[in-house]
């Protein structure tokens, strides 16, 4: 599979976190404008990243929709200056078919989207585009998903809903090697199955595509260790290194510099396995 110019190739890759938002859980709204967005961007291509997922709405347990104007004004000028300065390829994260069709216009060349195709309009978006597609499982919305979140097996619950979303893809026209499941931890999980997940997390490897996994900063990680967002970055390297060892693709981060260092690692190594 390519992203733009970048091949998934069995390597694990580095994707940055760009949230363009005033209220990230994390971020806290460092990079709420254009100006210090894209000098963030570029501080995180000088880290290592190899992708960049610019996303313009919260996704954070409890977080309303906002407006599609709102979003589309945050995004696009950030995509369409990064995306015509840098050479790595971009990512919009939104579930607004709107918005993806705008930040493909604008130079993205990747769709994440939280919403997992739940919504046919973005299937159409998708399927007519030609990009590739992250699918992520979420049950519920960012509004409900942490009230009270109920599986029969989590990790049978979540393979079966994603394989799903990927036959409903092909049925309508999106190749299979442009499709990349996300098992989306945190959305709409407890520990207890945020942590079944992280397990198991090499038998979601042949679903799609390709496999991304989201886990960095997460308050997942304050429920195991008690740290608070600005003090999990060691949690966080330990679920990219989980990831990659499971065969992910993708490890989406907020820490550039020190995840690429360790990413690099398990990637030397695996070529001896």
């Amino acid at each position: 599979m390519h992203i733009g110019s970048l091949e998934l190739d069995g390597r694990c890759r580095v994707m940055g976190v760009l949230n363009v938002t005033p209220d990230s859980f994390y971020d806290r709204g460092r990079y709420s404008t254009t100006v210090t967005a894209i000098a963030r961007g570029r501080e995180m291509v000088e880290d290592g990243a190899e992708i960049i997922d610019v996303g313009g709405e919260s996704t954070r347990p409890g977080a309303p929709p906002i407006p599609e104007a709102e979003e589309r004004e945050r995004v696009v000028p950030v995509i369409a200056a990064l995306a015509a300065e840098l050479k790595i390829p971009i990512s919009i994260d939104s579930r607004k078919p709107a918005i993806a069709c705008d930040a493909v216009e604008a130079g993205a060349v990747l769709i994440n989207d939280v919403g997992g195709l739940r919504d046919p309009e973005m299937v159409a978006a998708v399927a007519k585009l030609g990009v590739p597609v992250v699918v992520m499982h979420m049950q519920g919305t960012p509004e409900t998903m942490q009230r009270n979140p109920d599986y029969n097996e989590i990790v049978a619950d979540v393979k079966l809903w994603l394989a799903k979303r990927v036959a409903a893809a092909e049925e309508a026209g999106i190749m299979r090697d442009q499709l990349i499941i996300d098992p989306g931890i945190g959305f709409g999980k407890t520990l207890e199955h945020n942590l079944a997940l992280m397990a198991r997390l090499d038998e979601f490897k042949d679903i799609a595509g390709g496999m991304l996994l989201g886990a960095s900063r997460k308050s997942w990680l304050e429920m195991l260790v008690g740290a608070g967002p600005e003090q999990r970055l060691p949690g966080s390297l330990a679920a990219a290194v989980t990831a990659a060892l499971a065969g992910a693709d993708i490890v989406r981060v907020h820490d550039v510099a020190a995840t690429r260092q360790a990413i690099d690692v398990i990637n030397a190594l695996r070529k001896f396995k």
